[in-house]
């Protein structure tokens, strides 16, 4: 008589092996496509940033930038001494109260280059306090980690 293998210990058959590969081509497919950032939405890269003071930001962006882009609601950099800044501004405000902060940024690669996704606060007066009847321009500064200006900038508001 000939010795019976029993049940785990069985050669697997071809239908198992063939199964086994399959699962792993799946998940290395789906490792590829969310950790590695093939889709788009996941893939983003967390830049570290740091908000300036009002009274050390830059000189160029107080003098040339922020006024020619005050009235604007936009996120946009600038190069300054192999430093990348972004700047949000609200464009114009009846009163006082209203602000902004930058809340995130993230550099993702895309077909066109690289896109920088600026997540930014936007905090409203509070009802029923009473506010200055004064025209405002917010907007925020950070220097951030980057020394290579982004392709494109894009800005993400919450409230």
């Amino acid at each position: 008589m000939g010795k019976e293998k029993s049940g785990w210990l069985k050669r697997p058959s071809k239908r198992t092996l063939a199964l086994i590969g399959a699962l792993m081509a799946v998940a290395i497919v789906c490792w590829l496509l969310f950790t590695q950032g093939f889709l788009g939405a996941a893939g983003g890269k967390k830049v570290d940033f740091k908000t300036v003071a009002k009274d050390n930001i830059p000189k160029a962006i107080e003098t040339e930038v922020i006024p020619e882009y005050r009235d604007l609601e936009r996120a946009l950099g600038c190069l300054i001494d192999e430093k990348v800044y972004v700047i949000v501004t609200r464009g114009e405000k009846p009163t006082a109260g209203y602000g902004v902060s930058i809340e995130s940024m993230e550099l993702e690669k895309t077909n066109e280059g690289s896109n920088l996704k600026v997540k930014a606060l936007f905090a409203e007066p509070e009802k029923g306090v009473a506010v200055s009847q004064v025209t405002t321009y917010p907007y925020c500064v950070a220097s951030t980690s980057l020394t290579v200006l982004p392709d494109t900038i894009e800005l993400i508001v919450e409230y």
